[in-house]
């Protein structure tokens, strides 16, 4: 018998899985933000961003589903967080959804803007987009500011639930170091991803051998911001819930613990960061290796899909309430109903049938490696 308990796991590991698929198509973000540094000429832009302009909607989709399974799943997270911390939240569509606008309307006729404005658009899209939602992540380690009292549903004037504890709504969170540390390291994440596809995509052997000496500058300082988020998190004191009355209290090395207590999760963190160095380091070493975007891609995946399961498994607060522990959220105090659970996962079968139609429309539109002269010829183009 399929019991609430683990529809509530299933649910948090969907979205565990959604946010590491959603890491590894940053690298349209990625690439973004190296538009003006990696090209040098106009055919070498144009070549850029059309290279990521048949991706771009695979981020967008994602990230759009990753927040509609958190509404659908763990509502009073939607409602906590969209709600509270908007201000962080709206930074980040906002640079979304000037993204959109820049590849629709960037080749049209009568830009009055110019070509280069809606490009910083991109570069803006690339830069704080990636950042931000490393650091919205972080406060799942970190902690937030807000208060939580589900018996105010009863009143009849303001039935809130939730309260955010400060004006800033959520750009507090730029405040704490160790944000910085998960922000900085999935902008160069998606970076190092960006080089490692346009290697793998592109047939233009400068810009090719250009992505090669741009992972080294890109790579490098991910795995220092990974490594100094990973370490100070791992033993840093953790957000603990008693599994019998819910209290939730400082714990510490709970994230440490929590790896260690689920060898599942630490052999799948474990392997993932090996694959993305195999990716990374592959490439490096090897001129004719320009397969590392899948190596790291499927390491990116995982590495955060493990993260998050340590951040919410294993009786661990997932969303932290600082000022006010017990207002913390857990997969078991601000899930779904059990019917909605239920009907959901019902739902959730038919995800290997998308994901086999985003890989035969992933594989159409790859079939060769692009060039100058695809762009010019395609009528279409961005």
């Amino acid at each position: 018998m399929i019991t609430y308990s683990f529809l509530q796991h299933y649910w948090w590991f969907i979205i565990s899985l959604l946010a590491g698929l959603l890491a590894f198509l940053l690298f349209v973000q990625g690439g973004q933000s190296l538009l003006f540094s990696l090209s040098k000429t106009e055919d070498e832009r144009r070549l850029l961003v059309n290279t990521l302009g048949r991706k771009w909607e695979f981020t967008f989709t994602t990230l759009v589903t990753f927040g509609g399974a958190f509404f659908a799943s763990f509502p009073l997270f939607y409602s906590t967080s969209f709600g509270g911390a908007y201000w962080v939240w709206m930074a980040i569509l906002f640079c979304f959804i000037i993204q959109a606008v820049s590849y629709e309307f960037q080749s049209k006729p009568g830009n009055v803007f110019g070509i280069n404005t809606y490009r910083s658009f991109l570069f803006i899209n690339g830069l704080l987009g990636t950042f931000l939602i490393g650091v919205a992540i972080a406060t799942f380690f970190t902690g937030s500011d807000f208060n939580v009292n589900k018996s105010n549903i009863t009143q009849q004037l303001a039935p809130v639930i939730s309260s955010w504890g400060n004006e800033w709504h959520g750009l507090e969170a730029l405040l704490n170091l160790r944000n910085w540390m998960l922000g900085l390291a999935v902008f160069f994440l998606a970076r190092s991803l960006a080089v490692l596809f346009f290697i793998n995509r592109l047939n233009h052997p400068v810009l090719e051998a250009r992505s090669r000496k741009y992972l080294w500058y890109n790579a490098v300082p991910f795995v220092v911001f990974f490594l100094a988020f990973v370490i100070w998190t791992l033993f840093s004191d953790g957000f603990a819930v008693n599994p019998a009355t819910g209290v939730v209290s400082m714990e510490k090395y709970k994230y440490f613990t929590n790896l260690m207590e689920m060898p599942v999760v630490l052999t799948l963190f474990l392997l993932g960061v090996v694959a993305v160095l195999v990716g990374v380091i592959g490439t490096w070493i090897s001129a004719k290796f320009k397969k590392g975007i899948w190596f790291a891609g499927a390491g990116t995946v995982v590495t955060v899909c493990s993260l998050l399961l340590v951040a919410g498994y294993n009786n661990t607060a997932y969303y932290p309430a600082t000022p006010a522990l017990q207002s913390s959220l857990t997969i078991f105090n601000s899930s779904s109903s059990l019917f909605t659970l239920k009907a959901m996962s019902i739902v959730s079968l038919f995800i290997p049938v998308v994901l086999a139609y985003i890989f035969i429309a992933w594989r159409s539109m790859e079939k060769k490696r692009i060039d100058i002269e695809d762009v010019n010829g395609d009528d279409h183009a961005y």
